[in-house]
């Protein structure tokens, strides 16, 4: 007779049987319904549309319309990993198109899974970064010129890759397809042991939350409100400023906010009570619409930057031939590109 496994938790917990694996019945039914095999494809589709256009024009616009200064440089790492993080969703909507069945195999499950978490991670530290770099332009402008340098931005760069890299390397080295006998499928980071899940996987993500979202939220926050106050005590204009700092918190609050909480209470199932499989659709839900943050960034770019800002107005005259001489030329940009 074989042994069953308790079953609960986001990614859901298989239970051994003598034809292989399989889930609870309440559990086959989420992994199959519309809200998982339509409603998530369809949110990942429009991430992607959106998305990945714009940011491809704001990395070519930062590569081949600025200036190469410290503050583009954080700029240009944060749309490398928005590029990233987008180019995954396509075998993610796929996926779910096809009932939550993998057919690429184990090294790619593992691949997409690692890019898809990895710079969504990397993406709230660069965040962040944009943040503490405005802070030190607008707050402590004696100090830009030292703080502001090649160096520094090489170092918040080397950091960002950092957080990718560690944030990939766990999922890469472990197993993320498991069939699920009863359904004919092969689930990629959807059904996970339990074991894997506990000793596994909870460190894993409680280590993310903390480090990459907690940590870089707590640095967002300080800056842009000490950049308003800063603002408001010396009466200079500040719409640019609440604007970035309207965008910034409803990627952090909206966009990211949701799906870290529910990824931390549906893997701690030892503080929940009854069927804790019961947040699995909400937080795919959620980690659906956590993609969208890298829809918004374009427009922080926007309004985080003047150069960047003067390159896009100009871009429509440049492309039909008007007015070249003034409005195609290089833009030479100031000490503070990063204004408000």
């Amino acid at each position: 007779m074989c042994a069953v496994v308790p079953a609960g938790l986001r990614t859901f917990r298989l239970r051994p049987t003598c034809n292989g694996t399989t889930l609870k019945e309440k559990q086959l039914k989420e992994i199959q319904a519309p809200t998982t095999n339509l409603y998530l494809p369809i949110l990942y589709l429009l991430a992607f549309v959106v998305g990945l256009p714009s940011n491809l024009l704001a990395l070519w616009v930062l590569v081949f319309r600025t200036k190469p200064l410290p503050s583009i440089a954080l700029l240009i790492n944060l749309t490398v990993v928005d590029c990233l993080l987008l180019m995954a969703l396509p075998f993610r909507i796929v996926y779910h198109f096809k009932g939550n069945h993998w057919e690429l195999g184990e090294p790619f499950c593992r691949l997409v899974m690692a890019i898809f978490y990895g710079n969504m991670y990397g993406s709230m530290w660069c965040l962040a970064f944009v943040a503490l770099d405005r802070y030190i332009a607008l707050v402590h402008p004696f100090s830009a010129r030292t703080l502001r340098s090649q160096w520094v931005s090489l170092c918040m760069s080397a950091v960002v890759w950092t957080v990718v890299l560690a944030a990939m390397l766990p999922l890469l080295v472990s197993q993320q397809t498991y069939n699920v006998s009863t359904l004919q499928i092969t689930t990629c980071h959807d059904a996970l042991p339990e074991k894997e899940q506990e000793n596994y996987f909870l460190p894993y993500f409680a280590t993310l939350f903390a480090i990459c979202f907690l940590l870089p939220f707590a640095i967002v926050l300080y800056c842009h409100s000490a950049v308003l106050r800063t603002l408001l005590a010396e009466r200079k204009r500040y719409i640019h400023a609440i604007r970035v700092t309207v965008l910034v918190l409803l990627v952090f609050i909206v966009c990211l906010l949701p799906s870290n909480i529910l990824l931390l209470l549906t893997y701690a199932d030892g503080s929940l009570d009854g069927d804790s499989e019961d947040l699995y659709v909400p937080y795919m839900v959620s980690l659906a619409v956590s993609t969208f943050n890298s829809c918004i960034d374009p427009f922080i770019f926007y309004y985080v930057s003047t150069e960047f800002r003067h390159k896009v107005r100009a871009m429509p005259q440049c492309t039909k031939g008007r007015r070249k001489t003034a409005l195609c030329t290089e833009h030479t940009a100031t000490a503070e590109d990063f204004t408000v």
